[in-house]
């Protein structure tokens, strides 16, 4: 497994700092991928991207967002913009989840939650009036200047992605 080789921040989090504000540089970061490769934020530099956050790998909320995402892939493309997934699930769980759903695009895996936490989607949930941390389902559209131009929090997964995609071929 590769490394994990996380770049100091450029932005805080919750814990007294900032959350990733609009039109400002998403934070830098790297995780292991399901290409086997340390992913760098700092080589997608020139490209736009979809950083989609979601809670868990083969359930059935994320599967059905992760779907969509894939049956609208060559969409993005088209548009010149490539979809990144993560989750705090291990390399292992994503590589079955990528495998099982035929993915065209790569999943990151954050077992820290400290990628998660750079863009402030590692919050307090509840569950049956259980309180525990988790991943809010969250989706960024960086653009090609490495800045965050719209982002989606909380979000319900029928038809996000379509409207991903609507703001992401303006881009």
């Amino acid at each position: 497994m590769p490394s994990l080789n996380l770049l100091k921040p450029n932005l805080q989090t919750r814990s007294g700092m900032s959350k990733p504000t609009l039109d400002k540089a998403a934070p830098k970061f790297s995780l292991p991928s399901t290409s086997g490769d340390v992913w760098k934020s700092t080589e997608a530099k020139g490209k736009s991207l979809v950083l989609y956050f979601y809670p868990r790998d083969n359930t059935p909320g994320c599967t059905t967002e992760t779907t969509a995402f894939r049956d609208h892939y060559a969409q993005f493309k088209k548009a010149g913009i490539e979809v990144i997934g993560i989750s705090a699930d291990s390399l292992s769980s994503h590589e079955k989840f990528k495998d099982k759903l035929k993915l065209p695009f790569e999943l990151l895996s954050d077992t820290e939650h400290k990628v998660c936490q750079l863009f402030d989607v590692f919050k307090e949930k509840t569950l049956y009036g259980k309180k525990f941390m988790g991943i809010e389902r969250s989706t960024f559209l960086i653009d090609s200047t490495g800045k965050i131009r719209y982002e989606w929090r909380k979000v319900k997964v029928l038809g996000h992605v379509e409207a991903v995609l609507t703001e992401a071929i303006k881009l």
